[in-house]
């Protein structure tokens, strides 16, 4: 009864930890901010639902929120217009439509390793063949270019990156990016750049993709940066001749984003940026508190995290991840195992730092008592 498509793809390692978590455990797992969206944003859902808001609305979004997204990537393309963005039901919904209007049957996508479980589930679910290249601690998880040329093929259709990254913590260069670009130009390859924490930096500096080649399609998020993970609210960045393939696809999916919820992030982007900078901050000292208690757990290294907020470590202890993660489940402790997010992440555990400092102080002790009983023993 089961398409051979279902059967081709798993749950996600994340969500298998975090429903499986015994009650009160402490939660290094999900990628969610401890924060609530800024007060605007709330207040004008409210206003949009009471009244009257709750209808459909146009299927690439509604343009006052589309004119904002235009507006913040003109700093990387000035002519950018709403004419380039769609709004999507979150990064996700984003992702899936990219891989349905770009990837045939039978064609070939680079995705990273370790990257976001999502991108090889969906490069299958349009039929094609994902392709994992090596992002890996001891070159920063900077692309290597002579294995990027090694794997490509006629079959080739696109490569996927994720900077800042998801599970890693790290940031392509600015000259990574040109060499990216330049890369999937010689190969006629579209770029799909998954940007969703592009506002959570805490140094070096970000370089989107967009602007760089016609043949770029940027995926965000509105859930990071104001703190709405529940609404389940992204967008796209494309040509305007790819942004109306995208659509078709966008529409079949969903009809239209969800009105209220954009009638409110508008209102989070007149507000301005102080509630993103705030929670930056914060995001910066756990970073800070994170790598300074890792470093100080035996059998265990971790490059510094310089985007979004995980850290994901690597154990010197002869367990596979998913063993360690389950582990420290019965402790209390969810953990992502790095393996959710390819064959480099084993021996990894990813760990978000989107809880407070007494939960990640709490949950660090119990992962150093842990590793220092197995490796004792």
């Amino acid at each position: 009864m089961v398409a051979e498509r279902a059967r081709r793809v798993e749950i996600s390692g994340i969500r298998r930890m975090f429903e499986s978590a015994p009650p009160n455990s402490i939660n290094l797992g999900l990628g969610e901010p401890d924060f609530e969206p800024p007060r605007e944003v709330v207040e004008a859902m409210c206003r949009s639902v009471q009244n009257g808001g709750n209808h459909y609305g146009p299927t690439a979004g509604i343009l006052p929120l589309r004119e904002h997204v235009a507006a913040r990537y003109r700093r990387w393309e000035r002519t950018t217009a709403s004419a380039n963005v769609i709004i999507t039901a979150s990064g996700s919904e984003a992702l899936m439509s990219a891989a349905l209007a770009l990837y045939d049957p039978g064609d070939e996508v680079l995705i990273p390793n370790p990257g976001f479980v999502l991108y090889g589930p969906h490069a299958k679910l349009a039929g094609a063949t994902p392709v994992p290249y090596s992002l890996i601690a001891a070159h920063k998880y900077q692309p290597d270019f002579d294995e990027l040329e090694r794997l490509v093929t006629p079959k080739t259709r696109a490569i996927v990156v994720n900077s800042p990254s998801n599970p890693t913590g790290g940031m392509f260069s600015p000259r990574s990016v040109d060499r990216l670009v330049a890369f999937a130009d010689d190969h006629d390859l579209v770029i799909v750049s998954d940007e969703v924490y592009d506002e959570i930096v805490y140094e070096g500096e970000f370089v989107s993709f967009w602007g760089k080649s016609d043949r770029v399609v940027v995926v965000n998020s509105f859930s990071k940066t104001f703190a709405v993970t529940g609404w389940r609210l992204g967008f796209l960045v494309a040509s305007p001749a790819l942004a109306v393939e995208l659509n078709k696809i966008h529409y079949h999916i969903m009809a239209c984003p969800p009105t209220p919820a954009q009638v409110a992030i508008v209102a989070g982007y007149d507000a301005g940026r102080a509630a993103t900078e705030k929670m930056v901050r914060e995001f910066r000292a756990r970073r800070d508190l994170v790598s300074r208690l890792l470093s100080g757990i035996p059998h265990l290294s971790v490059v510094r995290p310089v985007g979004a907020f995980y850290a994901f470590p690597e154990l010197d202890l002869g367990v596979p991840a998913r063993q360690v993660a389950t582990d420290l489940l019965a402790r209390g402790v969810i953990t992502t195992p790095g393996d959710a997010f390819g064959s480099l992440g084993e021996n990894h555990l990813r760990l978000s730092f989107a809880t407070s400092r007494d939960r990640i102080r709490s949950g660090l002790e119990r992962l150093r008592a842990y590793v220092e009983e197995a490796g004792a023993g």
